[in-house]
């Protein structure tokens, strides 16, 4: 079968993807019941003033909350207070707000609820260093940690030994208080304790291990920081700690449920669709190499799969930003794969974040056409060039293929869509 626009056809299946993942639909089905006492609501992440606003709207009494949110990514609320904040660095915003945060939840009662609304994101608009940390330091972490490769859950390891309100710092300010986290996943595996850093959760993982990982990439962290480390004074609330015993997170929206959306409105349309993963990592440029590889066997030869069809996959790779380009895991994927298909006929292909932002860019992807590699060319911009300078961003922004879709309000992670004619 023949798609008549492959480009506008990945671009539906894209946005059913983010459609799935609104929290309009996420958050209601799992809404306590009223506690005797009161409700408080806090939040952070890209997704989590939608979230608020969904808690709002089906909720039927009164309750009080505090949400940081991505700038551009504010919803009105009528009860729980949005704040905008930086991401994916973090600003005085975030940092004041955090603060704000913990003293909304102390000295609560056995009677009240503790509603956390927890996207990704979050771990950048919640910036509250640990007692001997500026805020300065933790901009130069994160700075340090997206650009070195590291993996997210590496990233997050760090900042949960840096902060004082993750690795469920949060929760345990919250005791006595009962504990309810809804979550939205952005990150492989869906582990609760690295979506937004695990504020409300239990972190096994040590000062030791965060230890590593700033020495493993080399991190040129002020010393400040290797000293607080060093001494164990940035423990997270391990589990088995009695101020988050009865705390309880749930997961409401994950990679896998915006790839099985996109993958049924394929099949609808007569496309075979195969999810290979929800959960793909490592350097963006080597996925896409190894995506390739499969697409042009398909294409070619049949093998594993017959075409057509069509390859998604979820995850978070990495960029090791060596060049001056803008970065984007997504278009660096999107360029590398480019190269590899070397301009196959019947391959087109879509990568973007189903936050809106890749990177640091208010773009959230792009697309690849048989004919990109040609149409790069023909305008001086050598693609190997742009790929060694890590400008995904500026490559397919020339060639006018990049995706723009403004503040989702969601986030679960990347989206990567393969068609093989």
């Amino acid at each position: 079968m023949k798609i008549s626009d492959p480009a506008a056809f990945l671009r539906t299946l894209f946005d059913a993807a983010i459609a799935a993942a609104q929290p309009a639909r996420c958050v209601p089905p799992h809404l306590p019941p009223p506690p005797h006492g009161r409700l408080i609501v806090v939040g952070a992440g890209k997704a989590s003033a939608a979230m608020a606003r969904a808690v709002e709207d089906h909720w039927p009494g009164p309750l009080v909350g505090l949400v940081v949110t991505r700038y551009g990514y504010e919803v009105a609320c009528r009860q729980i207070e949005i704040v905008g904040a930086a991401h994916p660095v973090p600003d005085a915003a975030g940092f004041a707000a955090a603060g704000r945060m913990l003293d909304l939840v102390r000295g609560l009662s056995p009677d009240d609820l503790v509603l956390a609304l927890i996207s990704g994101g979050g771990s950048a608009l919640l910036p509250l260093p640990d007692a001997g940390i500026t805020l300065d330091d933790k901009q130069h972490i994160s700075r340090a940690l997206l650009a070195c490769g590291a993996a997210i859950g590496e990233i997050n390891c760090v900042r949960r030994h840096l902060s004082a309100i993750k690795g469920g710092r949060l929760a345990a300010a919250c005791h006595p208080a009962r504990v309810l986290t809804l979550l939205m996943s952005d990150v492989p595996g869906d582990r609760p304790l690295d979506i937004a850093s695990g504020p409300t959760v239990a972190d096994p993982t040590t000062c030791a291990d965060a230890l590593a990982i700033l020495r493993r990439y080399r991190i040129d962290a002020p010393p400040r920081i290797y000293a607080h480390l060093e001494s164990g004074r940035g423990e997270s609330v391990k589990p088995g700690d009695l101020r988050i015993a009865a705390a309880e997170a749930r997961l409401i929206a994950a990679p896998q449920l915006a790839l099985e959306a996109a993958a049924a409105l394929a099949r609808a349309a007569g496309i075979d669709a195969h999810i290979l993963s929800d959960a793909v990592e490592g350097e963006s440029r080597e996925v896409g190499k190894v995506m390739a590889a499969l697409a042009l066997h398909i294409a070619d030869r049949d093998q594993p799969l017959r075409a057509p069809c069509i390859l998604l996959s979820g995850g978070e790779t990495t960029v090791t930003v060596r060049g001056r380009g803008r970065g984007g895991r997504n278009v660096e994927f999107l360029l590398a794969l480019a190269l590899a298909l070397g301009a196959h006929p019947r391959i087109h292909a879509l990568a973007g974040d189903t936050d809106g932002v890749d990177g640091q860019d208010e773009i959230a992807g792009a697309i690849v056409r048989p004919e990109t590699l040609a149409r790069a060319w023909a305008l001086g911009l050598p693609p190997r060039a742009s790929l060694d300078a890590n400008d995904g961003h500026g490559f397919f922004a020339a060639l006018g293929d990049s995706v723009v879709t403004g503040p989702t309000l969601t986030n679960v992670n990347d989206f990567r869509a393969i068609l093989i004619e």
